[in-house]
């Protein structure tokens, strides 16, 4: 249950109205987090600026980039990001078998040991209290350049965040990402 309800797109000014839609074109959907942000524009500014840094150029695949926050979102009990992570990495072209072994990464063949690197660090920080070790770093920096290693932590972190936030305010998966969803994750 929805504990704060997301605004209509015609209760917000133009700068936050332009935000949403970024994030509409971005995603295919608009998402009700960013509606109920958008009580707070410099806080939905905020993010806007983060998820575009995050998913903007960089080393790591952006398919990769949304298996990282789906497993994060996964450790984390957070259906709402899972389910958007998911929608996210089916977009940018990861196979829906892929992303429905995420929790089998370990022992699935259709993971690259650097993807099962970057999953691994991933779930083990999604989780309270964080369990990364010395070893899952020194693991993650035999595939990925250090640059790579910031731009994977930076987009746990960004579902961290999201993560409290949707799972805090109950927040209303939308019909995209929900029509989307593996059954198994209901």
């Amino acid at each position: 249950m929805t504990r704060l309800p997301p605004l209509e797109l015609d209760q917000v000014d133009a700068e936050t109205r332009h935000m949403i839609e970024n994030a509409e074109n971005l995603m295919g959907f608009v998402p009700n987090d960013a509606l109920v942000m958008a009580r707070h524009p410099a806080l939905l500014k905020a993010m806007w600026g983060l998820v575009a840094a995050i998913y903007g150029p960089g080393e790591v695949d952006n398919g990769l980039k949304r298996l990282i926050g789906e497993a994060a979102s996964k450790a984390a009990g957070c259906f709402y990001c899972s389910a958007h992570a998911a929608h996210g990495a089916r977009v940018h072209g990861v196979a829906q078998e892929k992303i429905e072994a995420v929790w089998s990464y370990q022992d699935s063949p259709l993971f690259s040991e650097a993807e099962r690197a970057a999953i691994g660090v991933a779930m083990k920080a999604g989780v309270i209290p964080n369990e990364v070790e010395d070893g899952d770093m020194e693991t993650l920096r035999q595939h990925f350049s250090d640059t790579a290693v910031t731009e994977i932590v930076a987009v746990i972190a960004m579902f961290g965040f999201l993560n409290r936030w949707n799972t805090t305010l109950g927040t209303a998966l939308e019909p995209t990402p929900l029509a989307t969803v593996n059954q198994f994750d209901l």
